[in-house]
């Protein structure tokens, strides 16, 4: 597990085109040969993927950045809290990066709510990356397909979930606490509890507060059951990996039958990681970085 950040290369301020801000940090080496950008899911934050992403930094330069509302980036407007404008803040970092550090080859590593955002934004261009990865997106396919009825209670759960979250904590511990006595929280690998509640918080008087309000992560959740989302890798102009969770585990994620019948169905490179749920890369970062650095493989990116 790794105890600290890594050292801040540089860090700027991209602007979305509503003005939504977000804080772009660059890590890692930046002589390498490709470029990778991380992001995270719905009600999370970056830096608490750390011992997943921290793993590429002798050998990739690193991007990282929280999606707009979350860990680093001030809190922005309720009313765009939703997936057109975070697709259009993949849009405006991958500008700004290329703009400030030049263009290199580049891959986005992302999960469930960037992975979505990155592949809608991929799909309207313009094109960033010459591949994704993508961590078990939370697709729902169209009504009648046997993962539907399934993705849709998984999408509600986690909304009213989400929706009866403490807001406030007397100290990030706590709410390590609380993640760590999760069903998935429990197999979250050393460290990663209280990674991700400081990353989560933010410090407010004597309190510290979820940076993302519980409201705006419910929404996305509700949002993610009509998106609509569910493309063949013909659609896409440049690769798409998917990594899922474990579809053939005695009881597994919603998210994990999803995204292998997604793979089968649109064509696309698949690897599940075996024993993990929706969060694997907070379960299995080491498994989840060496199948992404092999799907970068299979593309020339690694």
């Amino acid at each position: 597990m790794i105890a600290r950040l890594p050292e801040i290369l540089a860090e700027i301020a991209v602007e979305s085109a509503d003005g939504a801000v977000l804080i772009v940090r660059r890590h890692g080496n930046v002589h390498a040969a490709t470029r990778l950008f991380v992001s995270h899911g719905n009600g999370f934050a970056i830096d608490g993927y750390i011992d997943f992403w921290s793993r590429f930094l002798a050998d990739f330069e690193v991007v990282a950045f929280d999606m707009r509302s979350h860990g680093h980036n001030p809190v922005a407007a309720p009313a765009n809290h939703d997936y057109a404008h975070m697709a259009q803040d993949i849009d405006a970092v991958g500008r700004a990066v290329a703009a400030e550090f030049g263009r290199k080859p580049s891959a986005g590593l992302f999960h469930s709510m960037s992975a979505q955002s990155a592949i809608l934004q991929t799909l309207t261009g313009p094109v960033h990356f010459e591949a994704l990865i993508a961590f078990d997106p939370p697709n729902v396919p169209a009504s009648g397909h046997p993962v539907h009825d399934p993705m849709v209670g998984y999408e509600h759960k986690l909304a009213r979930w989400a929706s009866g979250r403490p807001t406030t904590f007397a100290d990030p511990a706590d709410l390590a606490a609380d993640f760590a006595a999760t069903r998935s929280g429990c197999r979250w690998a050393q460290g990663a509890a209280a990674a991700m509640a400081r990353a989560v918080l933010r410090r407010d008087g004597g309190t510290w507060e979820l940076v993302c309000p519980r409201e705006r992560e419910a929404s996305m959740y509700l949002q993610g059951i009509g998106l609509g989302l569910w493309p063949c890798q013909a659609d896409v102009p440049i690769p798409v990996a998917l990594i899922g969770a474990d579809p053939d585990c005695p009881y597994p994620a919603a998210t994990a039958l999803s995204n292998r019948a997604l793979a089968r169905e649109g064509g696309f490179d698949y690897a599940a990681i075996p024993g993990t749920s929706h969060l694997l890369q907070l379960e299995e970062p080491a498994l989840c970085a060496d199948a992404a650095i092999a799907a970068l493989s299979r593309l020339g990116l690694a």
